[in-house]
């Protein structure tokens, strides 16, 4: 009402016994939607609770229909209408309840009054009732309790005369009011089209010619490797290169606060404060419990048009995992595909780092199957040489090109993640044990061991 109502098109409020409109008002203030200048002018509240107590339907309806032929209303909130039903109906049959309902539904119609009849029903409650029946539109709202966690979701049950989205949507309940996370966010509409495939930059020379030429703009890239192996780093290079070159960027993090992110940063001579200050950085802190997907995707594509972002960092896809609402968890596959779809349709070029847990038989590439969502990959682990335990690279995966074979040897250093020379003389690198080649190992020849 407070969005829409207007001095010459109000909004009336009616509360029954559960919440008496000075209650109402009490609650209402501590949202920052609340306007208390619009209040008997474009918004106003009338008690029913006496005529509900003492009467029946029928003259619950007259008082209704008074009100709104008196005040010619856009919007009519009956709150709550159960409650009426159950105080003024008593033995009403179903057949009486309906004819009233349609009746209420028919004056207010009259008047092009959109109506809100709200209740407190249990899910069992959905079907064969007149009130569902009559109604042009049915929106469910409840909470689900998982573990330690509780979720707020809604459904769209019903929508005559257009279509709507099916599924369970997320919402949250916060000083704005209710603030709702459609299932398809960020999925529909036109796709964001750049003026071309150009090739940025992680800011490692050498990285970027084994990639040939860097990071096609709007692909994802997976960097996967175990904790320690420079993940976290090297997304931290690929935003730094980008705001050197005046690209603004998005760090989500999951794992650690901004201020501790911006001050490791720091310490690998990368100045993110002054970004952040011009609005050209902005690290979202996204560690609270109860998260979903979808709420996630709002956030960052919200931070992603505020600063006109080129570049998204997501550190990583392990915290957000444990972010999320347990229920949540257990579709983070397809909820991922939904994520970074979305994501790449805006044009920005999203970079993921993804934990994994190192196997010394297998070279993984992610723990959820995901790979698939990537565009890139690039692979960091540990392996064994000479009795030192030593960091390689690879690029894995190039969708958009070839790029290099080579398994490299690289470290960190105070600047960064630095790319040394190619690794030879061995066999079975991506193992994690490599052994050297056999003294009489010749080309073209297969090795037996």
């Amino acid at each position: 009402m407070f969005a829409n109502a207007t001095p010459e098109r109000p909004g009336l409020y009616f509360t029954v016994l559960g919440e008496p409109a000075l209650k109402m008002l009490r609650y209402q203030q501590q949202f920052r939607f609340f306007d208390a200048a619009r209040l008997n002018t474009a918004v106003r509240f009338i008690n029913l609770s006496e005529v509900v107590l003492e009467k029946d339907l029928e003259a619950v309806l007259a008082e209704i229909v008074r009100e709104v032929e008196a005040a010619g209303p856009a919007f009519v909130m009956v709150d709550s209408f159960r409650t009426v039903v159950r105080k003024a109906g008593g033995g009403t049959g179903d057949v009486e309840l309906q004819a009233f309902v349609q009746r209420l539904a028919l004056h207010l119609t009259s008047w092009q009054a959109t109506t809100f009849l709200l209740g407190e029903y249990l899910e069992g409650e959905i079907r064969d009732n007149p009130v569902f029946t009559v109604a042009d539109s049915l929106f469910w709202l409840y909470q689900q309790v998982e573990r330690n966690s509780i979720v707020r979701k809604l459904q769209v049950m019903k929508l005559r005369g257009q279509a709507s989205v099916p599924g369970l949507h997320t919402f949250r309940i916060t000083a704005d009011g209710l603030q709702t996370f459609p299932r398809t966010f960020g999925l529909t509409g036109r796709a964001h089209k750049s003026g071309g495939r150009r090739r940025l930059s992680c800011g490692i020379a050498e990285l970027d010619a084994m990639m040939g030429g860097g990071v096609p703009e709007g692909d994802s890239l997976l960097v996967a490797g175990p904790s320690g192996s420079g993940k976290s780093v090297l997304a931290t290079q690929f935003i730094a290169e980008g705001l050197h070159h005046d690209e603004p960027g998005i760090l989500a993090i999951f794992e650690e606060r901004p201020e501790e992110y911006a001050g490791r940063a720091a310490s690998l001579g990368m100045d993110f404060a002054i970004p952040r200050r011009d609005g050209k950085l902005e690290i979202p802190y996204l560690r609270p419990l109860d998260l979903s997907v979808d709420e996630t995707m709002r956030e960052i594509i919200d931070a992603v048009e505020r600063t006109g972002a080129k570049r998204l960092v997501i550190d990583s896809l392990a915290g957000f995992e444990l972010a999320l609402a347990p229920g949540f968890r257990t579709d983070f596959r397809e909820s991922l595909y939904r994520m970074i779809g979305a994501l790449t349709r805006t044009g920005v070029t999203v970079v993921s780092t993804v934990e994994l847990v190192e196997s010394f038989t297998e070279l993984a590439l992610s723990p959820y199957s995901i790979s698939f969502l990537s565009d890139d990959i690039i692979r960091l682990r540990f392996v064994e040489l000479d009795s030192r335990l030593c960091k390689v690279l690879m690029v894995v995966k190039m969708r958009g090109g070839d790029h290099s074979k080579d398994i490299r040897e690289y470290e960190l250093t105070s600047e960064g993640l630095r790319v040394g020379a190619r690794l030879t003389g061995y066999r079975g690198l991506i193992t994690g044990v490599p052994g050297p080649f056999a003294s009489d190992f010749r080309e073209g020849q297969s090795y037996r061991t």
